[in-house]
Formats: C-alpha cells, sequence, structure tokens
C-alpha cells in the first residue's frame, strides 16, 4: 500500500486530522470538539479458522484492537462482508456475524449496519469507530531512550494457523492459538491508561518485528530486541524448525532484511518467527522505565500475558537490533 499511496498527490492536512497516514498508525484521529476526537478503522481479510462463529470472532477482536491500541473506547461497527452465498449458504455466514456480534458486544461498542458482495472466496471484517481524548491518544511514534518494550500477548500466530492447514498441530495448540486471537486487547488498554506510554501498537500482519520496526522510525530512535524474552505460542518452535512457515511471515523477513541485525547465534528458524504475520496479536508497548514494574505486575495480577521484550536506543545504523538473550540478562545496560 505504501507504494500506491507515494504515487498520489499530497493533500493539505487539516488541522482537526490529529493522526493520518503519516507513520503507518494503526487508526485515523479526528478532533470533533475540545474533548472528543474518533479513532477510525477498518480490518478484513479471509478465514484463519475452520469454525464460522471462531472466525467472527477473530475478526472481530482483530479490527477492534487498533482502536485499543490508539487509547480510544470503540463505540460503532460496521460489518464488511464478501461471500459466495450460492455456494456456501446461509448458515455459515450467519454464524460468522454471531460471533462477530458477540465480540462487539463484549467491548461495549454496537454493530449499526454494514455491507456485503458475492464474492468467491469468503473474506469478513469490520470498520469501527471509537472515541478518545484529543489530549490524551497513542501513536506508533514518539518512544524516547530509555523505554522499555512489553508485549502483551504471545507470537506464532501464522505459523499455528499454517501448521492447523496442513494438519500438523494438536487439538490443545489449535485452542490456545484460537483463544488467544480472539481475545481482545481491552483489558491491556485500559490498565494501561493510568500510565504514560510514549508509542503503542498492536502486533498484526507485519509482524513483531515489522510493527517494531515503525515504531523505530516513526519516532526516530532504534530497538533493541531480546528474543528469548518474546513470548511464544505452545509449538511455535518446533513447526518453524519444520518449515511450517506461511508466505506472509517469508515475505516480513525479506521487507525486513536491510533493517534489522541479528546476532550470529540467531536461527534463521527464529528470524521467521520473529517476523510471523500475526492476526489479532497483542499490544507493542514503549513505556518508561520507572513506570515497567507496575504495569507488569498489575497485568500479571490479572493474569494477563505482558514481557519485557527490549529497549529503545538512539538512533543507529538499523532500525531493530535483535538479540539471542533474555531481557533480564541485559537489563542493566542502556
Amino acid at each position: 500500500m505504501a507504494q500506491v499511496l507515494c504515487q498520489l498527490p499530497k493533500s493539505k492536512k487539516p488541522t482537526e486530522l490529529l493522526v493520518g497516514n503519516e507513520t503507518a498508525d494503526d487508526a485515523g484521529v479526528y478532533q470533533l470538539t475540545e474533548e472528543i476526537a474518533l479513532v477510525q478503522t477498518v480490518d478484513f481479510f479471509t478465514p484463519v479458522v475452520d469454525d464460522p462463529y471462531m472466525f467472527g470472532q477473530i475478526a472481530a477482536a482483530n479490527a477492534l484492537s487498533d482502536v485499543y491500541a490508539m487509547g480510544g473506547v470503540p463505540k460503532t461497527a460496521m460489518n464488511i462482508v464478501a461471500y459466495p452465498i450460492q455456494t456456501l449458504g446461509s448458515e455459515i455466514l450467519a454464524e460468522i456475524l454471531r460471533g462477530a456480534a458477540d465480540k462487539v458486544a463484549e467491548s461495549g461498542a454496537v454493530i449499526i449496519g454494514g455491507h456485503s458482495i458475492d464474492d468467491k472466496e469468503p473474506k469478513f471484517g469490520l470498520s469501527v469507530t471509537g472515541v478518545v481524548s484529543p489530549r490524551n491518544f497513542w501513536k506508533n511514534s514518539g518512544a524516547k531512550i530509555g523505554d522499555v518494550l512489553i508485549l502483551t500477548k504471545p507470537i506464532g500466530v501464522g505459523i499455528l494457523t499454517t501448521g492447523i492447514k496442513r494438519g500438523k498441530v494438536t487439538k490443545e495448540q489449535e485452542t490456545v492459538v484460537t483463544e488467544t486471537m480472539s481475545m481482545l486487547n481491552k483489558k491491556s488498554a485500559e490498565i494501561l491508561q493510568k500510565y504514560h506510554p510514549n508509542a503503542v501498537t498492536d502486533v498484526t500482519g507485519f509482524g513483531l518485528l515489522g510493527h517494531a520496526s515503525e515504531m523505530a522510525e516513526g519516532s526516530d530512535v532504534s530497538i533493541q530486541l531480546f528474543a528469548h524474552s518474546v513470548p511464544l505460542l505452545p509449538g511455535t518452535k518446533s513447526l518453524a524448525k519444520d518449515g511450517v512457515v506461511p508466505g506472509g511471515s517469508k515475505a516480513n523477513a525479506r521487507w525486513l532484511a536491510s533493517k534489522v541485525f541479528y546476532d550470529e547465534c540467531m536461527d534463521e528458524y527464529f528470524r521467521l518467527i520473529l517476523c510471523d504475520a500475526v492476526t489479532s496479536g497483542g499490544l507493542l508497548i514503549a513505556l518508561p522505565e520507572v513506570e515497567v514494574e507496575a504495569y507488569v505486575e498489575e497485568m500479571q495480577k490479572k493474569n494477563l500475558c505482558c514481557e519485557k521484550i527490549g529497549r529503545v536506543t538512539e538512533r543507529r545504523e538499523n532500525s531493530i537490533y535483535v538479540y539471542s538473550k533474555k531481557f533480564e540478562q541485559v537489563a542493566s545496560k542502556k
């Protein structure tokens, strides 16, 4: 999309547009009044699981996540449907919509309509509108030197869902990845509201390293990432070692090749894991170091995933530096 947008003429940015597409942020933010700004986003994709109800849940959680990543509260949603009604019938679509409706209701938002077209391949998602204070919203840029990077969901989703398609995943692993994708980022974002993050994004199709590189470049900093502190879904390593990696993850790795430095201990399969294309991933947060322990402790008390995975440094040659270590091994090194 960046290759397309760069060919379009630049339009004048109105003062009410607080966040546009300048830094590939998660959603747009448009100010209405001194107290209220709209957060607007849209996302849809082809099925990642066989269960239509769970597909609806995952697609809804994925779309809602962009609002949470901006510090907003989702209010309304509209269904986006591409579906071969004559081939698959209405019952499957009804289950997809039911799953999405239940997840939207869990978020506190409401579905107010949508649009559908006939298409050979099913696709589903949502357009979501939320609200946020125009004085207190989050962006994927603004990370400060010394910030600690926190991740709130394990990665490996693309690898596990590819494993499901190839019949290489256990029932337990399938359940875990499905539950991870369908889980809202609502609680993680609500807890974060009492802290002062300098940058926030959610991890989705560009993978952990892709979204980290956008944060680094938008903030004019570099990021140290400690690979063995990154939480992984069960089975991710063994599947990646066996070559069960989706094409999107491999494309991410190629796209990031000039942006990322890996230490010599990093195996090729682990590099692909860090670039794995995620659906409905967690929040990636750049948080001042003085607030990190309190946020992590509060998240863990709620039994929510919350791992310290990296640190923000001054701008260097590469956007990301990946080390085959744990965060705690270098915690004292700035």
